[in-house]
């Protein structure tokens, strides 16, 4: 029999308590008692980062922590980002510079770009290659998405062919 624990988080700027199971991990807390849908399950071993989440403002893979631990945490999820209707600049980057193809990746490497830019708020290329290296895309070969989170940042981008057509 699977014991229970009382979990009080703040998510997206709301407080929420629950009776959790114990083993439950964070990534279904959002999902499936929250409804937070953007998290995404890819793979249950923290090697992909599309459950990727910030606790406490730091990026973490949501598949790897029980929601327990996030116990008095506050959490934002890629729902959590935006505001005022307003998408959130990495989300606009994203979409300017296609760096989304399915999207499945797309929600956890957002929340480990806005992870990175919090504490390198001026990343070159390398820098962030590096900062995304624990999150995978098997669709766009990351340059879209590099160039994004350089925008992002106020870098300079190289455009797209498609903006120097038009």
């Amino acid at each position: 029999m699977a014991t229970t624990a009382r979990l009080r988080v703040t998510v997206n700027g709301e407080t929420r308590e629950s009776e959790v199971e114990s083993r439950l991990l964070l990534v279904h807390y959002l999902r499936d008692h929250l409804g937070l849908t953007g998290t995404h399950i890819g793979c249950d071993t923290s090697n992909c980062g599309a459950c990727t989440v910030h606790v406490d403002g730091e990026a973490v893979k949501s598949c790897t922590l029980l929601a327990v631990q996030s116990d008095g945490s506050e959490v934002t999820t890629i729902e959590g980002l935006a505001s005022d209707g307003q998408l959130h600049p990495l989300q606009e980057a994203f979409w300017k510079h296609h760096g989304l193809q399915c999207g499945y990746c797309t929600p956890g490497m957002i929340m480990a770009a806005a992870d990175l830019l919090e504490r390198h708020p001026n990343p070159s290329e390398e820098d962030v290659r590096h900062g995304l290296e624990g999150n995978l895309c098997r669709c766009t070969g990351y340059h879209n998405i590099v160039k994004a989170v350089i925008d992002a940042a106020g870098g300079e981008v190289e455009p797209t062919s498609e903006e120097v057509s038009a």
